[in-house]
C-alpha cells in the first residue's frame, strides 16, 4: 500500500474479529515501533504485547468505553520510560510518534487498529498498570487494539482550508510568489 493512501484510508476500528495474528507479522509490528522519531534518538518507551484473551478482556472491562478489547485479538501497549529521555518533557511526543506508526503499520498490513487513550488519565494508567504490572517507573501511554475487523467503516473526507494559514495567520491562500 502507498504510503500517501495509508495517511488518507486509515481510520479507527473498534469491532474485530477474534483471530490470531501470527506472530511474524507482531514482530513486524514491533520493529516498525522501534523505527519511530524521538528527540534525540532516545526511544524512551517499553512495549507490553498482549495476546491472552482473558486479559484483553479484563482490560476492556474495566475501562470504560473500552468494549473494543473484548474482540480484539492484540493489543500493544505503549509506556514511555522517562528514566530514557535525553530531552525532558518530549517523551509524549515519542510515545505518540511510536502509536502512530504502529496504527500504519497495522493498516498496511490489512488489519484494523484503535488508539486507546491512558495518559493523562489517573483511573486508566492506574487500571492498565495494575493489570498488566506496569512499573510506577514508567507511564501506560496508549494502547493499540489490533486484529482483523468486523466492520466496514466509511471514510470521510476531514480536509478544512479554513484552518490552513499561509506565512502568517489568517492568511488562507498561498502568496502568488511561491506557488
Amino acid at each position: 500500500m502507498d504510503v500517501l493512501d495509508a495517511l488518507m484510508t486509515r481510520c479507527s476500528i473498534r469491532r474485530f474479529r477474534r483471530e490470531r495474528v501470527p506472530r511474524e507479522v507482531v514482530n513486524k509490528f514491533l520493529q516498525v515501533l522501534f523505527r519511530s522519531p524521538s528527540a534525540a534518538d532516545a526511544r524512551p518507551w517499553q512495549f507490553v504485547v498482549i495476546d491472552r484473551p482473558d486479559i484483553l478482556d479484563a482490560l476492556g472491562r474495566a475501562m470504560p468505553h473500552c468494549d473494543m478489547l473484548l474482540s480484539a485479538p492484540l493489543g500493544i501497549l505503549i509506556c514511555a520510560d522517562p528514566a530514557r529521555e535525553k530531552i525532558p518533557g518530549f517523551w509524549p511526543q515519542d510515545c505518540a510518534a511510536a502509536a502512530e506508526n504502529l496504527l500504519l503499520a497495522v493498516h498496511g498490513v490489512g488489519l484494523g487498529a484503535v488508539w486507546i487513550g491512558l495518559h493523562p488519565v489517573p483511573d486508566r494508567e492506574r487500571t492498565v498498570r495494575e493489570l498488566l504490572k506496569v512499573p510506577e517507573s514508567l507511564v501506560p501511554f496508549a494502547l493499540i487494539a489490533i486484529g482483523p475487523s468486523a466492520e466496514r467503516p466509511t471514510w470521510e473526507d476531514r480536509y478544512d482550508p479554513s484552518r490552513i494559514h499561509w506565512n502568517a495567520w489568517g492568511v488562507h491562500e498561498p502568496d502568488a510568489r511561491t506557488s
